[in-house]
């Protein structure tokens, strides 16, 4: 689906001399029906939340001061995508990520955040189809995005416009000042690499679990580990399951992504936070991100009477039944999600 597609208006459309010539609601009406898609744009570009949504705000600022530049020959939403994609790049020039090294699990991206899903996510197109839905969906997905990260910036954002949204390759070369022998280069080297990082089965990366299957095995792990049941916990978890945490998430002491896999192995790691002289007492609220079943982790000391205060944020991936995958981010992505500053006793 190309920029052209509906969705923004055009040079012969209601509004554009209005927003040229500085009508300030006219164009917060205008681009604010972009404002979701956008920001998942920014997303896929830089793989932070947090960071999407500045950029997002970078995107109307440069849209607003640059206005008078809007000539009405392409839709608002291509000329909105046009400022995002290199508010993006140029963010990326000016604060490079560290290169991501071959091992460890796909998801070892230091700076790669959680994005809310309320439901909406299929509704970032222009104009919705099925086959546009199952792309919206997949490409947020947390597997998909830490496999964008090890794309240089250009490369990223060549594979996000040619592969994600649909457009030509004169379209791309256009957004990225480039011939489109140099487009059609950089995506193939992307598409490439994509194929390295990506887990080989499709259904690795994207959901293979109903949502209702998937929340009723969410909602016995909540309970399990309230109750610090071992064997209930370990029923849920497949055998070969990978427990990832960011740095100083859920327990973890330092500046970068540890992990580890096993059934065994992950009751064993949780074991301090659920028994022992140092055991947490833990509540769980219920959310989703990435297309996603996703909790915000509360704690409190073993025999408080206190609230119980943010501790962490996991996305979980869950085939067949069984949990195979937990992400757990820093507390500061509870506030994020707009969940409970506390969960009383």
């Amino acid at each position: 689906m190309g920029p052209g597609t509906s969705g923004g208006m055009t040079g012969g459309a209601d509004g554009v001399d209005a927003i040229r010539a500085g009508d300030e609601a006219a164009f917060g009406r205008a681009v604010g029906r972009h404002q979701r898609e956008l920001q998942v744009h920014c997303y896929r570009m830089l793989g932070s939340f947090e960071e999407a949504r500045d950029l997002t705000q970078e995107t109307f600022l440069r849209a607003w001061t640059g206005r008078s530049t809007f000539r009405g020959d392409a839709t608002l939403r291509a000329w909105l995508y046009r400022i995002a994609t290199n508010a993006c790049l140029d963010f990326l020039a000016k604060h490079p990520r560290e290169p991501l090294g071959s091992d460890g699990p796909a998801l070892r991206v230091p700076w790669l955040q959680p994005y809310p899903d309320d439901g909406t996510l299929d509704l970032v197109a222009a104009e919705p189809t099925p086959d546009s839905v199952a792309v919206a969906n997949e490409t947020v997905e947390l597997a998909f995005l830490a496999a964008l990260q090890h794309l240089s910036p250009k490369e990223r954002a060549v594979l996000i416009l040619r592969d994600v949204l649909g457009w030509s390759a004169p379209e791309a070369a256009e957004v990225l000042g480039a011939s489109v022998g140099a487009v059609t280069s950089r995506l193939q080297r992307a598409r490439v690499t994509m194929r390295v990082h990506l887990p080989e089965r499709r259904a690795d990366w994207s959901a293979a679990t109903e949502p209702g299957a998937q929340l009723a095995v969410v909602r016995q792990l909540m309970s399990a580990l309230e109750r610090a049941d071992d064997d209930a916990i370990a029923a849920l978890l497949h055998e070969d399951v990978l427990v990832a945490h960011q740095g100083h998430a859920g327990g973890n002491s330092e500046a970068v992504p540890v992990w580890y896999s096993g059934r065994a192995t992950v009751i064993e790691g949780w074991a301090p936070i659920l028994h022992g002289p140092h055991a947490q007492d833990l509540r769980f609220v219920l959310t989703r991100a990435n297309n996603a079943p996703a909790y915000g982790v509360y704690a409190r000391g073993a025999g408080s009477d206190g609230p119980f205060e943010p501790f962490a944020f996991s996305v979980l991936r869950i085939e067949d039944g069984q949990i195979v995958e937990l992400t757990t981010f820093g507390v500061e992505m509870v506030a994020a999600f707009g969940l409970p500053a506390a969960v009383a006793a």
